[in-house]
This record gives C-alpha cells, sequence and structure tokens, in this order.
C-alpha cells in the first residue's frame, strides 16, 4: 500500500474478506482521512460478490444492503436475493423471529452465567431471512417492547452532502419511517 490516501479495490476486498494482513490493517487505521472513491470502491467490491443486478446503496450489516431497483423502488435485501420491503419499514418485520423467554433459551447463547438476561425481566429476540435463514440481528428487550428499527438513512443527504454525487431520484419522501404503514394493516 502507498503513502497517498488513495485504497485499492483489492485491499477492501481483503478487508472484506477478512483476509487483509496486519501491516495493511494498520496502515487503513493510521490514515489521516479517507479518500472519495473508497466508499464508492467498497460497494463495488459487495458488488461483486451477490448475485443479483441491483445497485448497492449502502451496506447496513453483514449480509444486508439497501438497494435501487429498476422500478424506482429502494429495498433491503439480504446476500441471497431475498427481498423484505421498502427500506423506510423495518425490515426485521420481514424476518423468521425466535424468542427466548427462559432461562435455559437464554444461557443457550449467552455465558457466563452471569451475562444471561433475566428472564421475566428481559427477552432475547433474533431475526433471520426467512429464505436463507442467515441471522441478521439480535436485540436484548423487555417483554412486549416494540422491535427496534436501528437504522434509517438519510441516503439522499449521504450521496449529495458527503459523497457529492446525488442520487437521481433524490426525493425528502425517502427519508421517512413507513413502519407504522405495516403495523397498520395488522389491526
Amino acid at each position: 500500500m502507498s503513502n497517498d490516501y488513495a485504497v485499492s479495490r483489492e485491499l477492501i476486498g481483503q478487508l472484506v474478506d477478512g483476509t487483509i494482513d496486519q501491516d495493511n490493517t494498520e496502515r487503513l487505521l493510521k490514515m489521516p482521512r479517507k479518500d472519495k472513491a473508497r466508499f464508492f470502491n467498497y460497494i463495488a467490491v459487495l458488488q461483486e460478490r451477490v448475485q443479483w443486478p441491483q445497485r448497492i446503496l449502502l451496506r447496513i450489516g453483514d449480509h444486508l444492503y439497501i438497494v435501487a431497483k429498476a422500478q424506482g423502488e429502494r429495498v433491503v435485501k439480504c446476500d441471497c436475493g431475498h427481498e423484505f420491503g421498502d427500506y423506510r419499514h423495518n425490515w426485521k418485520l420481514g424476518c423468521r423471529i425466535r424468542s427466548r423467554k427462559t432461562l435455559e433459551a437464554m444461557s443457550q447463547v449467552f455465558d457466563p452465567a452471569p451475562a444471561v438476561p433475566e428472564p421475566g425481566w428481559q427477552e432475547v429476540r433474533e431475526f433471520f431471512c426467512p429464505e436463507c435463514a442467515t441471522q441478521h440481528a439480535v436485540e436484548v428487550v423487555a417483554p412486549g417492547y416494540p422491535v427496534v428499527m436501528e437504522l434509517l438513512p438519510d441516503l439522499d443527504k449521504f450521496y449529495r452532502e458527503y459523497l457529492g454525487q446525488p442520487l437521481a431520484d433524490e426525493s425528502p419522501e425517502w427519508y421517512q419511517d413507513r413502519t407504522p404503514e405495516v403495523t397498520a394493516r395488522w389491526v
């Protein structure tokens, strides 16, 4: 790796794959600033690793992305291709959910014993892709607490102001939590 600020796609690929060596890891950590192309190189590396053609706008977790569809939609999508729907809806509502409420069930995933949540006061929710069973998230919350929406990024502002490359379908309508539309249909 050179001393300039640019980071190659190859190096980003190694970082994504977890095969980057210690020297390059330290160099990346010590860089004074990020180059403008790094985000787009990172997205290109991620795009090469998925089997579907839709453009990745943002990675929101391991194996989970916000993508732009040709029909003018922005959806949350898993590596396997499963779509959780509009990114303005809490994607977790489209998951298979395992809820661990007993001491025995929680002890299967928490160790040592002092780390186990207290049954009756807390429950562990695990969120899985309904298609490939990839675990995407875990919450430890009070029983009955609503499913947590962890992230609603303002993609238009991010692309326009930070990256300097506005999205073609930019609109104030994109940055709105529309989860209540989903839960209203349950009534």
